[in-house]
């Protein structure tokens, strides 16, 4: 937290940057420093996340794989972090999957953009359930929806970012 919280701004979003891609988040975070820990961070975000415009959403989902795709390169932050965040999807059957890429498709037709959820503990079969829940909303919802989801992830992924100060972050 104290390198954050010292660190020029431009570095200081950058070091944010996997945890949401979204610029205008990076910026207000860094903008609301210093920070006394992570509590002080993680209530800071939320709010942020939630009043992001539907462009600045939209710039934090394309750094977010569908659900079920395998990356096969995980170089980078956020891609480990992907793949650790849908590990229930791992090991689903090729039916699941199958569904999985069907309602994926189904969602972006629907909605524009890419199915997120917070996948973290989840399996196939319960992400594959609130997708298809979700192909149900109206858009305006759905952008709720999506919003919170965000939400959820940012924080998830700002504690893993500083549970271990010592690992070192590559955008």
């Amino acid at each position: 937290m104290d390198e954050l919280n010292a660190a020029e701004a431009d570095a200081a979003a950058a070091m944010l940057h996997p945890c949401c891609a979204s610029t205008a988040w990076g910026r207000a975070v860094v903008a609301g420093r210093p920070y006394p820990g992570l509590d002080a961070l993680l209530a800071a975000s939320d709010p942020i996340v939630r009043s992001l415009s539907w462009a600045d959403v939209e710039e934090a989902l394309a750094a977010h794989p569908r659900i079920g795709d395998r990356p096969t390169d995980a170089a980078t932050t956020e891609k480990k972090w992907s793949q650790g965040e849908q590990a229930g999807v791992a090991d689903a059957d090729g039916e699941v999957l199958a569904a999985l890429a069907d309602g994926n498709a189904a969602y972006e037709a629907r909605f524009g953009h890419v199915y997120l959820v917070c996948a973290s503990g989840k399996s196939a079969e319960e992400l594959l359930g609130i997708l298809q829940d979700r192909l149900d909303n109206d858009p305006a919802h759905e952008h709720d929806v999506v919003r919170g989801e965000l939400a959820a992830i940012t924080r998830l992924r700002l504690q893993k970012l500083f549970a271990d100060e010592s690992v070192e972050v590559r955008p």
